[in-house]
């Protein structure tokens, strides 16, 4: 099984929390509001790419470009079989860590 670091694993829940294949954009939104952290483009993209690579997600092209973008296609992701079994890997490798602790602010 890959293995992922936090930024990665963040993308993946983002991508998987949407009801429909995102565009990467609403991913960047989503990492901004609720990770509380700055995403750059480039950032965000390279780490697509990692995550692609692994086979943990996937680009799907839609066939309209616009003048807007340059004559790019608009590319929207899904997580693969694999990216969710990492990100519930993942999950379960973080929970065994905080059983036990009490509530924020606690030791």
């Amino acid at each position: 099984m890959a293995k992922i670091g936090e930024f990665e694993l963040l993308v993946l829940l983002a991508i998987l929390r949407q009801r429909a294949a995102p565009y990467a954009n609403r991913v960047r939104e989503d990492l901004e509001a609720n990770a509380e952290r700055t995403v750059t483009r480039g950032a965000l993209y390279r780490t697509l790419d990692r995550l692609a690579g692994k086979g943990l997600v996937e680009w799907e092209l839609e066939p309209s470009s616009t003048p807007e973008r340059g004559g790019h296609p608009m590319r929207r992701l899904s997580v693969t079989e694999e990216g969710l079994e990492v990100a519930r890997a993942s999950r379960d490798v973080l929970l065994r860590f905080f059983d036990g602790l009490g509530p924020a602010g606690t030791a």
